[in-house]
């Protein structure tokens, strides 16, 4: 008995242990399903405001009011205009009356009586007229004065939608993604935030009486028809509109509307375009075998204020709900955020807040959940257009950006006392060398801790996502109890900085992928979002047949006939599934050539031409590959077409020189990059510093940033590659700049025995030996902290900084780098540049076929779609560096940077490859080592390794029977 009494209790145990677990579970998946969220605003300890943002104007123009008043000024009505390109016209696009045009350049001034002193929303009306198809930004003024931090940067959208009605089909039944084209109309558009940060639009001050308004262009053209100030009205909750809505309308039943999200009618981007997705048989539309374009947004709908807008038909007045078919899977941990509008306004004001949180299975939400919204609908055409939006996470972004800045500001303080190498057996007494230092730290680490504590509650978990805010909690606080520990610490506390910054990055970006949209009534039963289990095994039996039958690796058109070449790629997916489009959508379409383009690794191209199973043509190869080619008679000359001398027009002349070899041309350039010169605005400010003109200027700074612990960058390759490292860009740079060369004899010797080699060389080693430059550094991270505020970099380093380090976004600048003073009392800011290629392969049977391709692939207007897919796919940091002069200039560079880079880019010239000629790079490397490791004599150094360079050209070119 007693032991039946014991498994009895210990049943009963069970059972309540089951019961808990499943309440719990039940309260999780509460916390964690999707639902519209407003309120419950973040409340920390936060940063004082910087007297330059929004939140800080706002509040001191809070007891001024909002006076009730709309206000419009007709664009064509300026008061005056500085630039070029602006043109008053009548009826454009449809439009009754005039508006006025305004080029991507110059500023236009309008007058504004003002009725009454207050607070105001902005708005404007405008078209986009046709640019470089990226977002219109705009700077605005009001008399003359940017009002705060964000008026500097304005966006305004294009509308892009899909090129054709159908979708089309590859020649292996497969479904083509759409390509995008822009579809302007007139629109309106409120003055909010660029980045997100603030959900609702701007406010901004005017006193009463005449104000000026001004428009400055940043990038892109448009037309404008009025801007108007007025008040953006508050909205209604759900349960005060859901009273007027039982009285006024009736609840419809039986009505059932189906809109697949991937034939979407208008999207911000060109990027957004509809997606493949074999995931499950529940997605519509499906194939078990084929690729079926049936989603959309994903990784791509992601940035905030990117929004994608469907038109739907009702044939019944009433009350509907709205049901999504979505998955969130790539934010663990955090939620992503939409807002809903119908017809352009928001229904009321949940729909601002719409929150997905992380499942990595599709999902059918009825937006409210259990107790669903509902929409009154009037009979005919209307609108959704859902927007990606920050939502609660704005405040918290902004709050952890602040204490990033002011991180860094202690950082730098630190730094200038003890130097990045700490002594670590020395007291610095840091808590009292610097104000405030531990009390910061110690409020910083609440106000971190804070929005820690926020996400947890608001998600319902502690994920990896607030792991790196507990991490720098914990230092901190660790720091302020033993500040005798700091100095020695300083790594990882950049590094936990560092990490807050990329928290940033992860937690701003908000991708969320649709199938399809219900408008139905609410008795309408809605599909299951998820596949029972036989329809799984169908799937997954399905393809794995599949796999034996359909080549899914294969990128491209793979039918064989006499309009045939094999294209072979060497970088990422990423890459080829762009370049996949662009050739079925375009090229294949336009020539009837069909491209096999594969996906290779950047070792295999070498032997399979040895073996004679190369391709027709191979892309993105080191400029070192086609002369090391030509040589050996696998690479094609490029000037036997007849075409060849008009089709190398596009480039520099400087992207051509290492392709060139026994007067014939072996490649055509695909990218080109050089060196500028980059520098912290707030920093050399701080420091009465401006940017330097020559190298007598770097001199003159380099002491005075020293003596703060400061460093300027110079790029130095590590050496880990030394067989096919090229020769170091700061001596190229120098050497170029007084008027050197790097052969000579027809380029059959070296010329860097010459005196003016030498002497370069010398000066080139003593910034390491005598200013005592660091050998390694990560430039982007130091410069981003502070460490080095200025420094030589590829210009790409722009791309990677724009993206990785949003909280100094308007704190860093480029320009072009040192130069030399000529006699004449000119400067010369020449560079060397880098390149990369795309190539025949001498053993092609369709030469002329492989031509076609080049010329398509390096025209202008393939160079750009590319770039701006790229950027679209990955991001600013992707932007693409082509050499193609034109296709740059129309990448969404800002004018100002773009200007910039045009500036330098006439200084650029390439270094020509040589037989042999890899012996330069690497010995100028192993020459400049012995100079800064061993204390060697410049010029005997240098000396000694030139022979070496000499021996191998000479070699090389017996060996290939070259003529002296």
């Amino acid at each position: 008995m007693r032991s039946v009494k014991g498994t009895s209790i210990s049943l009963f145990l069970g059972l309540i242990v089951i019961l808990l677990f499943i309440l719990a579970s039940t309260l999780l998946n509460s916390l964690g399903s999707n639902r519209a969220y407003a309120g419950n605003n973040f409340e920390a300890v936060t940063n004082q405001n910087n007297e330059g943002d929004y939140e800080h104007y706002v509040e001191m123009y809070a007891s001024k009011g909002r006076p009730n008043k709309t206000i419009r000024v007709e664009g064509e009505n300026f008061s005056h205009v500085e630039g070029d390109g602006f043109e008053v016209v009548k009826q454009l696009e449809g439009l009754e009356g005039e508006s006025i045009i305004t080029p991507e350049s110059g500023s236009i001034t309008w007058k504004a009586e003002i009725p009454e002193t207050g607070l105001y929303n902005i708005r404007i009306h405008y078209y986009p007229i046709e640019g470089k198809s990226s977002a219109i930004q705009r700077e605005f003024y009001i008399n003359q004065e940017i009002p705060f931090d964000g008026a500097d940067l304005l966006l305004f959208d294009r509308t892009w939608g899909n090129a054709e009605d159908e979708i089309l089909r590859d020649d292996r039944g497969n479904d083509m993604t759409p390509r995008q084209v822009e579809k302007p109309f007139w629109q309106t558009a409120s003055f909010v935030s660029s980045d997100g940060y603030y959900e609702d639009p701007y406010l901004f001050f005017f006193e009463s009486g005449e104000q000026e308004l001004t428009f400055k262009a940043l990038r892109e053209p448009m037309a404008i028809d009025y801007i108007e100030l007025y008040q953006e009205q508050e909205l209604q909750t759900y349960e005060e509109v859901s009273n007027q809505y039982k009285e006024e309308y009736k609840t419809t039943t039986g009505q059932s509307i189906l809109i697949q999200a991937e034939e979407a009618t208008y999207k911000s981007s060109p990027t957004l375009y509809p997606l493949q997705d074999r995931s499950s048989p529940t997605v519509e539309p499906y194939h078990v075998s084929k690729l079926r374009v049936n989603t959309i947004g994903g990784v791509n709908w992601k940035i905030p204020g990117q929004w994608i807008e469907w038109e739907f038909e009702v044939e019944e007045e009433g009350l509907y709900q709205i049901a999504l078919k979505h998955k969130q899977d790539q934010l663990r941990g955090v939620y992503a955020t939409r807002d809903l509008m119908i017809d352009g306004k928001y229904p009321f004001e949940e729909m601002k807040r719409l929150r997905f949180n992380y499942s990595i299975d599709w999902q059918m939400d009825v937006l409210g959940n259990d107790d669903p919204y509902l929409f009154h609908l009037s009979e005919g055409k209307h609108t959704i257009r859902m927007q990606v939006t920050m939502g609660e996470i704005a405040p918290l972004l902004r709050t952890i950006e602040s204490s990033v800045l002011q991180l860094n500001e202690m950082y730098r303080q630190i730094l200038m006392i003890t130097s990045n190498s700490p002594d670590p057996y020395r007291d610095y007494q840091l808590e009292k060398r610097i104000p405030n230092l531990i009390d910061n730290f110690a409020k910083q680490a609440e106000i971190i801790e804070s929005v820690a504590k926020y996400m947890e509650e608001m998600t319902g978990e502690r994920s990896d996502k607030v792991a790196a805010l507990h991490s720098i909690v914990r230092q901190l606080r660790d720091m302020v109890k033993r500040p005798d520990t700091i100095a020695n610490r300083l790594d990882t506390f950049k590094v936990n900085v560092g990490g807050l910054g990329t928290w940033i990055l992860t937690v701003k970006e908000q991708p969320l992928t649709l199938d399809y949209l219900i408008i139905s009534s609410p008795d309408v039963q809605l599909p299951k979002p998820q596949a029972n289990i036989i329809a799984k095994m169908k799937h997954e039996v399905g393809g794995l047949f599949a796999s034996y039958t359909e080549d899914y690796d294969s990128i491209g058109n793979v039918e064989e006939n006499d309009q045939f070449i094999t294209v072979w790629i060497t970088t990422g997916r990423d890459q080829a599934q762009v370049m996949k489009r662009l050739i079925d959508d375009s090229f294949t379409r336009q020539t009837g050539i069909s491209v096999n383009l594969r996906l290779v690794p950047g070792d295999i191209l070498l032997p399979a031409t040895l073996a004679n199973e190369g391709p027709d043509v191979a892309m993105q190869i080191g400029e070192d590959v086609p002369i090391n080619y030509a040589m050996r008679n696998a690479a094609a000359d490029l000037t036997q077409f007849a075409d060849y001398e008009e089709v190398s027009t596009r480039f520099r002349d400087s992207a051509l020189v290492p392709y060139r070899y026994n007067n014939g041309v072996y490649a055509l350039p695909e990218q080109q990059t050089f060196p500028m010169l980059f520098y912290r605005k707030d920093i050399l400010e701080e420091l009465e510093l401006t940017p330097p003109e020559t190298w007598q200027e770097v001199y003159n700074m380099i002491s005075v940033l020293q003596k703060h612990n400061m460093e300027f960058y110079l790029p130095l390759e590590s050496g880990a590659d030394n067989v096919t490292l090229e020769p170091n860009p700061t001596f190229a740079m120098l050497l170029y700049q007084n008027n050197g060369k790097f052969y000579r004899d027809q380029d059959t010797k070296s010329a860097l025995d010459s005196e003016i080699a030498m002497d370069v060389f010398k000066t080139w080693t003593q910034f390491y030996t005598n200013y005592k430059f660091p050998l390694q550094a990560d430039f982007a991270n130091r410069f981003r902290v502070g460490e080095m505020p200025i420094g030589i970099a590829d210009y790409t380093t722009y791309n990677l900084l724009t993206v990785m380090a949003p909280e100094i976004r308007k704190q860093w600048d480029f320009t072009v780098v040192p130069g030399t003073e000529e006699e004449d009392g000119s400067v010369n800011h020449q560079v060397a540049s880098s390149t990369s290629a795309v190539v025949m392969l001498e053993n092609s049977e369709s030469k002329e076929l492989a031509w076609e391709y080049m010329k398509w692939w390096t025209s202008k207007e393939t160079q750009i779609q590319y770039g701006r897919e790229m950027e679209g796919l990955m991001g600013e940091a992707a932007r693409y560096p082509t050499a193609n002069m034109e296709a740059l200039e129309e990448l969404p560079w800002p004018v100002t940077d773009y200007q910039k880079l045009k500036r330098q880019w006439q200084w650029v010239d390439g270094i020509p490859q040589v037989p042999g000629g890899y012996f330069t790079g690497r010995h100028l490397d192993n020459a400049f080592r012995k100079v800064v490791n061993n204390n060697e004599n410049p010029r005997e150094a240098l000396n000694d390794y030139i022979i070496y360079i000499n021996d191998e050209i000479e070699i090389k070119r017996k060996e290939f029977n070259l003529s002296y």
